[in-house]
């Protein structure tokens, strides 16, 4: 497995952990401070830029090959991955109010983007002869 392949499956295993340990709930005592999925997250190449991002999510984003073309030009790229089969993403699902549909499908995508690039790491393995 070559080690961008490595990183990236880790980063977005520590992404999955940040979400199913509550890292997108709102803030005890600040029911309206909700945070956008991905905005400030451990993939996003901006996190600790506060409170907008800059230029580099559209050449330095982990996500940008995973965006549609015709989107890579928003504001937040990675909002406009498709997570599922129907096209969700995750800005139609907070756009439409459904912040828990979110949570569940970006989960959903992370399990599968991270056995995909575990896949693709094994069959690399596979192809080397001994």
């Amino acid at each position: 497995m070559t080690s961008k392949k490595a990183d990236m499956i880790r980063l977005l295993e520590a992404e999955l952990e940040l979400i199913e340990g509550g890292g997108y709930g709102l803030p005890a005592g600040q029911p309206g401070a909700e945070k956008p999925m991905l905005y400030h997250s451990l993939v996003c190449i901006n996190h600790w830029e506060v409170p907008d991002h800059d230029s580099e999510c559209h050449d330095k984003c982990v996500l940008l090959d995973v965006v549609p073309e015709d989107r890579k030009a928003e504001r937040l790229p990675c909002h406009f991955i498709p997570l599922n089969a129907n096209g969700d993403t995750i800005h139609s699902l907070e756009t439409a109010g459904e912040r828990e549909a979110v949570q569940e499908q970006v989960k959903r995508w992370l399990r599968e983007r991270i056995d995909k690039l575990k896949d693709s790491a094994d069959d690399a393995i596979a192809d080397v002869e001994y």
